[in-house]
């Protein structure tokens, strides 16, 4: 008999809108549990300070950092990976790819949502598609929202911890999303649409129904159960919920 390694999970903070730590603790228990491995990603050195936790890695081209906090952080003996400005990936990507490197198996990223710049809040919530990703669990969170994805073919995006756990399934595949009855549920098609969608937990379900990319059918869902699962067959698949 072998035994399995257990999961790492990691947090990645961001450098867009900051979410209160009281907030994210009411809107989401347990986000933060057993996580042993923190990735701030330039800016993110700011949320670590407000949320109380300890920095284990610093990512990034450094135009958004104070210096005087990236001082504090060489004394602290936190390593800091400066890159060059002109890149292909955003901070947030870097610092994701830091903590998939080191092992992480279940990732939240905080911080990644809101702030000045949409088009950086959405290049995040594309993150969880990313090809490095594949078979391991990544969320975004803040105080109103947590964002998954569902790829057709791959294991499930944003799964695992205490937020979503997988499901045993075999052909489709299916997360389990734990919450509170009365939740908001959103399913969002990227692409073309989503194929083969179903549901249970949810007051409007969804039997190996397709979602259309332009139209809101997938919108505000509400939570029955618990334990909501959702499965997809084809396609792309975000999972909106909000409290």
């Amino acid at each position: 008999m072998t035994s399995r390694e257990p999961a790492l999970h990691a947090l990645v903070l961001a450098d867009g809108e900051r979410p209160a730590r009281a907030g994210l603790d009411a809107a989401w228990p347990g986000w933060g549990d057993a996580a042993r491995l923190v990735v701030a990603a330039d800016g993110g050195v700011r949320l670590a300070r407000e949320l109380g936790l300890r920095i284990d890695l610093w990512v990034g081209d450094g135009d958004s950092a104070a210096a005087e906090d990236l001082d504090a952080l060489r004394a602290a003996g936190v390593p800091l990976d400066l890159v060059a400005r002109d890149k292909d990936e955003s901070d947030t990507e870097l610092a994701l790819l830091a903590a998939l490197r080191r092992g992480a198996t279940d990732v939240t990223i905080v911080g990644g949502l809101g702030g000045r710049r949409f088009d950086h809040a959405m290049a995040n919530v594309l993150l969880l598609g990313h090809p490095a990703a594949a078979g391991r669990a990544v969320r975004l969170i803040d105080e109103r929202t947590r964002v998954t994805m569902l790829v057709a073919g791959g294991a499930p995006r944003g799964a695992g911890a205490n937020h979503a756990a997988p499901a045993d399934v075999t052909g489709d595949v299916t997360v389990r999303l734990l919450g509170r009855i009365g939740d908001l549920v959103s399913l969002l098609p990227l692409g073309d649409s989503a194929r083969g969608v179903a549901t249970t937990g949810l007051r409007y379900e969804l039997a190996n129904d397709p979602l259309e990319a332009g139209p809101a059918r997938g919108l505000s869902n509400v939570r029955t159960a618990a334990e909501a699962t959702v499965s997809i067959r084809i396609g792309r698949l975000l999972i909106v919920e909000s409290p």
